[in-house]
């Protein structure tokens, strides 16, 4: 029985970046040498054990045969003569098949080291072509490390997507890869590798067809839409934004994709049509409440937010209670971050001033400010009739802010 530190964690060391989580690989133990050991099985599909001290990750070493479409299609087999090298052999990129023993030595069977130097994500065997879900992940490791696929590699990815491997992807799966890759430091280089493979096209066509839409140059000297995009959500990423920003962020111009060649570079009422094409994605790929919620609401109002300066307070007023910036004061929040990404996502535009989300906050801090409940309780005392009083306090409520809001800002 020898244990080996595999995949990530080691890859990651050898990167010099911090390490989070240890897996292990055991060559040559059966499950009931593990438990006698007292290591705790916890693995459903396959043999995996939590050691009794450290509670880390501990899996029989193993190896699996393709018996159906998708990526749980597998067949799995685990036995004390399965070696280190054939489980390696099974993992998708050479970058994530390098182990270490006990002693510290580095166990490389596939040059996964020289594809670390050379920033290459290559795969092992034709057997990545058997689980869809390596797509994502390469795209994904993509936007952490900001590698670039080997040729080949990139040529059976483009393979899988036109045999329909990539159409067995479940949504719940789908959600989970690209929500991660949005997290990483270049999400747009996730992107830009689906689209190479063609994946982006079968996954989310709604986005894959904003690249080569143009808008207008004064306003956007990148012209392209989908470059407009990538830019934008590589700002979220660099502001540390969070997930459900970097989402609404990627959704905001969907309605682009749909505004006739013929109209082009103008995209009139693209934000009604950017509505009900985040709704199907979300639908689609089962993305959760507040990631979708805050996608809409940008979607809607992102051009609006960008033309604060021109509205006039009763507008900027009923704008607050639409997005319901007073019940949910931290997704206004990022509402205003979703726009400002929108603004900077821009050649030339990353440090200039978002003086138009200055405008709405402003303007809120200043409709706040007002007391409805000190309002509710004066006109329950001047108004007998029950059934008008909703009415009467909310028109009041939104006088008053509308005032504030005039008082403070203009």
């Amino acid at each position: 029985m020898k244990t080996y530190l595999v995949g990530g964690s080691v890859r990651d060391e050898l990167l010099g970046l911090p390490v989070k989580d240890h897996d292990y690989v055991v060559v040559g133990a059966s499950p009931e040498e593990m438990e006698q050991l007292g290591y705790r099985p916890v693995g459903k599909d396959f043999p995996v054990f939590l050691h009794p001290q450290t509670h880390e990750q501990y899996a029989l070493a193993r190896t699996e045969r393709k018996i159906s479409r998708g990526y749980k299609g597998f067949e799995v087999f685990t036995s004390p003569q399965v070696t280190l090298q054939e489980d390696l052999a099974r993992r998708d990129l050479t970058i994530n098949s390098i182990a270490k023993d006990d002693e510290g030595n580095i166990i490389d069977p596939f040059n996964g080291v020289a594809d670390l130097e050379a920033g290459i994500l290559r795969h092992i065997s034709p057997a990545f072509s058997e689980d869809p879900v390596r797509i994502l992940r390469a795209a994904r490791f993509a936007a952490r490390f900001n590698f670039h696929a080997a040729p080949e590699t990139l040529t059976l990815m483009s393979d899988m997507v036109h045999n329909g491997e990539v159409d067995a992807l479940v949504p719940e799966r789908v959600w989970q890869e690209l929500s991660r890759g949005l997290m990483e430091n270049n999400p747009s280089r996730m992107f830009h590798m689906l689209r190479e493979c063609g994946a982006l096209a079968r996954i989310m066509p709604e986005v894959d067809v904003l690249f080569g839409v143009p808008q207008p140059a004064h306003a956007h000297p990148e012209i392209d839409t989908g470059v407009h995009i990538m830019l934008a959500i590589d700002y979220a990423a660099a502001q540390d934004y969070s997930l459900p920003v970097r989402f609404a962020t990627l959704m905001h111009d969907l309605g682009k994709g749909t505004t006739p060649p013929e109209e082009w570079p103008r995209h009139i009422g693209h934000e009604a049509r950017s509505i009900e094409l985040t709704q199907n994605i979300c639908e689609r790929i089962r993305v959760p409440k507040d990631a979708r919620d805050l996608a809409l609401l940008v979607a809607r109002y992102h051009g609006d937010v960008h033309r604060a300066a021109e509205l006039k307070p009763s507008t900027l007023a009923d704008m607050l209670q639409a997005v319901d910036a007073y019940r949910k004061p931290s997704r206004f929040e990022e509402f205003l971050q979703a726009c400002a990404c929108d603004f900077h996502g821009r050649p030339g535009y990353a440090t200039k001033p978002y003086v138009q989300a200055e405008r709405f906050q402003q303007a809120y801090t200043a409709a706040r400010s007002v007391d409805a409940g000190a309002i509710a309780a004066e006109l329950r005392q001047r108004i007998p009739d029950a059934s008008a009083l909703p009415a009467a306090i909310n028109a009041r409520v939104r006088e008053t802010r509308i005032a504030r809001i005039n008082a403070e800002i203009g």
